[in-house]
């Protein structure tokens, strides 16, 4: 009988180490798991110790294996092709045929400049199925409506996604005010968080889901409320609301906000660097962490992203220059 060897390492530990070896990057292995940054250098560290061997290494701005490291990639590929091939189940996901129903919950402000991408994605590679988009409700409801299966996959924006749900990231965008060009303040490039603070805010976000909304999630964080005197009901009012309403000033993603701009005489103005940047990511529920549809459904959300035109112009150039450094 064999007896088993106490080394710790496990079927998680050789897929987190397999996607280190194809993509040489821990943050680009964390989104492709759904897990933070910090867990996957932790599993990085944990596979070192367990293997004797630091598997990958800096080369300049880039991670390389080592010659055991690529060695031990190629004899773990095999081992958990073997595994996978013993309990794979008879589930089969073919998305050219597939006709069920899925459901997408999205932050609204992402209507105009990713969704359409996202449906045209869905109508090229799953032409039978259909598809629900829908705004977030409530924060608090997410959960339920994820853990029972009605809704597939949300896309967020506001700055403190519940710590029980999977999470990656897929953009970030610079937060700008949108005002009518006779606005007062119009012509400034930015203000201080105390201007800011002391305007009049159109919002789409009814008050009483604060905790949903990336402005207002934020400010909480600072301990800081802006005043909120007018709420719409659909993302699609804001335009024809704040042109007809002298004084108002909106917050958004800056994507949207040109869009806006290029199609109505409004002016755009830096907000306050305290906000910080407005942080699009995917959550989803572990009962479907594994399901053949919804990585494929991940999967398909984050390659629209990628191809964004504006994924490269929603970063500010330090950004940018910080994003292409693998780690």
């Amino acid at each position: 009988m064999l007896r088993p060897i106490e080394h710790g390492l496990d079927v998680r530990l050789m897929r987190i180490f397999l996607i280190l070896i194809e993509e040489c990057s821990v943050s680009r292995t964390a989104v492709r798991l759904g897990q933070s940054q910090p867990a996957v250098s932790l599993a990085l560290k944990r596979l070192r110790e367990i293997l004797g061997d630091p598997l990958l290494v800096r080369s300049g701005a880039h991670l390389v294996p080592t010659e055991r490291g690529a060695e031990i990639g190629r004899r773990v590929a095999d081992i958990l092709a073997e595994i996978d091939g013993m309990v794979l189940n008879a589930e089969t996901f073919e998305p050219s045929t597939d006709a069920r129903s899925l459901r997408i919950q999205a932050a609204n402000c992402l209507g105009t400049f990713f969704l359409p991408r996202i449906a045209a994605a869905l109508r090229r590679e799953a032409p039978a199925m259909q598809v629900d988009f829908s705004a977030i409700p409530d924060e608090r409801d997410i959960f339920g409506e994820m853990e029972a299966g009605t809704v597939d996959l949300t896309i967020g924006n506001w700055p403190a996604p519940r710590e029980n749900l999977r999470i990656a990231p897929l953009l970030d965008a610079d937060m700008v005010l949108v005002m009518r060009r006779d606005h007062p303040l119009a012509e400034r490039s930015g203000l201080s968080l105390e201007e800011y603070l002391a305007l009049e805010h159109l919002s789409p976000t009814p008050t009483a889901s604060a905790a949903i909304s990336p402005v207002d999630g934020r400010l909480a964080q600072l301990d800081r409320k802006r005043r909120i005197s007018m709420t719409v009901p659909e993302f699609t009012l804001v335009p024809w609301v704040l042109a007809a309403s002298a004084g108002l000033v909106f917050t958004s993603s800056r994507p949207f906000a040109e869009e806006m701009a290029a199609n109505m005489p409004f002016a755009l103005v830096d907000a306050p660097p305290e906000l910080g940047v407005m942080k699009f990511y995917l959550l989803w529920h572990e009962r479907a962490h594994h399901s053949p549809f919804n990585r494929w459904l991940r999967s398909l959300v984050r390659r629209v992203s990628q191809e964004l035109p504006e994924h490269q112009a929603i970063q500010s150039p330090k950004k940018q220059a910080a994003s292409i450094l693998p780690t």
